[in-house]
Order: structure tokens, then C-alpha cells, then sequence
């Protein structure tokens, strides 16, 4: 495991220099230097994977791609991936944070990639419906390129516009599948050496069976234990996570 993390965390290093060079990248909300392809520990979401990152060159992509799964799931990561590494003129909205704002989608239809993450935080709204389906709509005329993020399908949602609803059933849908405990463990370790701190096999196992399991659950953890073993002058071992734990 220790080979795997280290050749995914070299990539690391150079994201600094990768991010000078997406010029064409709108960033109204900055993306996460970790989030990348290379870091993403695929697990069962190879297909998807493999489909968005070959996507970013060949801009194959005939209909919106809508991406589902829990939180903590790597949603976000992926599309953060995909909007970072494309060569076209890219934006990332998380929703979530724009619930009062629909007008932040006027205008963005002449753009070659719109990534929207968090939409179900918006839809059944009358407003975002409709700044919605104009999005969809407009990328479709233009031949742009539409990505959603949301718990889950269009199916299982209630749209307030119905015709939104029908554009998004017509998207092409993946559900992201959790990790096993092994692949948890060597994201997790990844995620721990891109802040340059040490996360041992046995210490990221024992807080694994601890903590609730989603990667968004054991990020925030893993940030809490950084913070703690800086103050403290400790090393992530098991005796200390038990403790801050509590």
C-alpha cells in the first residue's frame, strides 16, 4: 500500500504549477489542488473515471452527464477533477452555497463546460428551475458541455418546471460507489501525505473502524487530527487519534 501511495502523491507536488496554467478556467469558487484524476482512488467507479477523464480531451460528451451518490462520496472531487484538467472554457457553482442566487447561471451558456455540483439543493424551485433548464438547453444549442452532481437521478427527484425535469432524465446518470475499507485506508493515507503528514496503515485502519466511513466524514476527521498533532507536537499514532477521538 505504501507504493501506491506514494506513486499517487507525487502528482501533488506539481498541482501548484498546473493550476497557473489553466488559463481558461473561471474561478468564481477556487477548486481543491487535491482534486484531481490522479488522486481520486476509483475503486468500483473505473468506468466513470476513465469516461470523465478521457472526456476532458476529446470533448466527446453528447448529453449532460449527471454524476449521483451520498456525500463523502467524491462527487465533488470528480468534478472538480473534470472542470481543473479540461483545456476549455470551464466553470464550477457548487449550488449549495448559491440557493439564493439563480441568476449566477445568466449567461454562462456560451461556456464550453458548466459543472454544477449540488443541484438537488436548488430543484423544485420555480426560479432555478427555469435558470436551470436554460442552462441545459443553451449548452445542448451550443454543443457545450453539462455536468450535475446530486444525491440522487433525475427519476427521484420533483422538479417544479417539468420540462427540466424531462431534459435531465435524458442525461446520462452514474452512481459513484462507495470504497472498500482497504480503498478508504489508501485514500485516506494519500489524502494525509498531500498535507505532508504522516498517516501510518495501522493508525488509518484503526480510525476507519471509529468514524463513520464516507470520505467527506473522514476528511474532516483527518483535518482535525492535522490541527491537533501541529498544537501537540504529535505523530498520527493510534494512542493519540483514540484520544482525540475521545
Amino acid at each position: 500500500m505504501a507504493k501506491n501511495t506514494s506513486e499517487l502523491v507525487k502528482h501533488l507536488s506539481s498541482f501548484s504549477d498546473e493550476e497557473d496554467q489553466v488559463s481558461q478556467l473561471l474561478l468564481p469558487f477556487p477548486l481543491r489542488p487535491s482534486s484531481r484524476f490522479e488522486t481520486f482512488i476509483a475503486g468500483e467507479n473505473k468506468i466513470l473515471l476513465n469516461m470523465l477523464r478521457s472526456s476532458t480531451k476529446t470533448q466527446n460528451l453528447t448529453t449532460p452527464i449527471w454524476i449521483c451518490g451520498e456525500s463523502g462520496s467524491g462527487k465533488t472531487h470528480l468534478l472538480q477533477a473534470f472542470c481543473a484538467e479540461s483545456d476549455k472554457t470551464a466553470i464550477y457553482l457548487p449550488l449549495n452555497d448559491l440557493k439564493k442566487s439563480p441568476e449566477v447561471l445568466q449567461g454562462l451558456g456560451s461556456l464550453d463546460i458548466v459543472v454544477l455540483d449540488d443541484v438537488d439543493a436548488v430543484i423544485g424551485d420555480d426560479l432555478w428551475d427555469k435558470a436551470l433548464f436554460s442552462i441545459f438547453h443553451m449548452l445542448w444549442a451550443e454543443g457545450g458541455i453539462l455536468l450535475c452532481s446530486a444525491k440522487h437521478s433525475p427519476v427521484n427527484l420533483s422538479f417544479s418546471l417539468p420540462d427540466l425535469g424531462s431534459r435531465a432524465a435524458g442525461s446520462s446518470v452514474f452512481q459513484v460507489k462507495g470504497l472498500s475499507d482497504e480503498e478508504s485506508i489508501l485514500a485516506l493515507r494519500v489524502r494525509a501525505e498531500s498535507r505532508g503528514l504522516e498517516l501510518p496503515e495501522d493508525s488509518a485502519r484503526f480510525l476507519i473502524t471509529r468514524i463513520r466511513r464516507d470520505m467527506g466524514t473522514l476528511c474532516l476527521w483527518l483535518e482535525s487530527l492535522n490541527r491537533a498533532s501541529v498544537l501537540k507536537q504529535r505523530k498520527l499514532t493510534i494512542p493519540f487519534i483514540r484520544d482525540h477521538l475521545g
